[in-house]
């Protein structure tokens, strides 16, 4: 969802923040295409990604009510701590939408329960601490991590920030039950323009595939 400050963001989804308001993108035209690709795509998780202030706006229980018609899981918001849960959590639990959380390198064992309290969906795990697109942490880190956090919670575990390669997804899907990849399709979106879809499709089915082979051997190890 566009946003004038997205502070989390490193340099290519801010700039894709500002072409997307600059066409003219409203709140509106974010659950008119969340609705189109509902009813293309009646079995595939729908979540929407953003910052507090589009979504608390017009009120909590409006945003709900806006995903809920429009068919949306789930709801990732960057900017409201769980200290500052009753801003939108209770009115998504409410109308049965996921609120995902995040979690960073930094949370440690006494912040970890606060961040799982009234998270579901999955957790996104932010790798890095940092902006998104620039950087990647090292994987023996973020086995580290994931293996703390699955011991913590029995829902599922995604880990983002600076993936980009099939390799690297498929070294993180290995241990992890999601890889998100966003600044990279984003780049792609930028650089074809109108025609981007085939290339994001290409590079999205090899993220795919090279995921899709990382869990099989690993089925495979496991059955041996």
């Amino acid at each position: 969802m566009p946003f004038t400050d997205p502070m989390a963001d490193g340099p290519a989804i801010q700039k894709a923040n500002i072409r997307s308001l600059e066409a003219g993108t409203t709140t509106a035209d974010i659950f008119a295409h969340a609705t189109a690709f509902r009813a293309r795509h009646p079995q595939v998780p729908l979540v929407l990604m953003g910052y507090a202030n589009p979504m608390t706006i017009r009120g909590a229980d409006w945003f709900a009510d806006q995903c809920v018609k429009a068919g949306v899981d789930g709801v990732i918001c960057v900017d409201i701590p769980p200290e500052e849960d009753a801003e939108l959590g209770p009115a998504l639990r409410s109308a049965g939408v996921d609120l995902i959380r995040l979690a960073t390198p930094t949370s440690d064992a006494a912040r970890l329960p606060a961040i799982l309290d009234g998270s579901s969906g999955f957790l996104y795990y932010v790798s890095v601490a940092g902006i998104t697109g620039l950087q990647q942490a090292a994987q023996s880190s973020i086995e580290e991590a994931v293996a703390r956090l699955k011991a913590a919670t029995d829902i599922p575990v995604a880990v983002g920030f600076g993936v980009r390669t099939p390799e690297q997804a498929a070294a993180i899907a290995k241990v992890a039950d999601g890889v998100v990849v966003g600044s990279a399709i984003v780049e792609l979106v930028a650089q074809h323009g109108a025609n981007a879809a085939g290339p994001v499709r290409e590079y999205v089915a090899s993220l795919k595939a090279a995921i899709n082979s990382a869990w099989l051997n690993f089925e495979v190890r496991l059955k041996i």
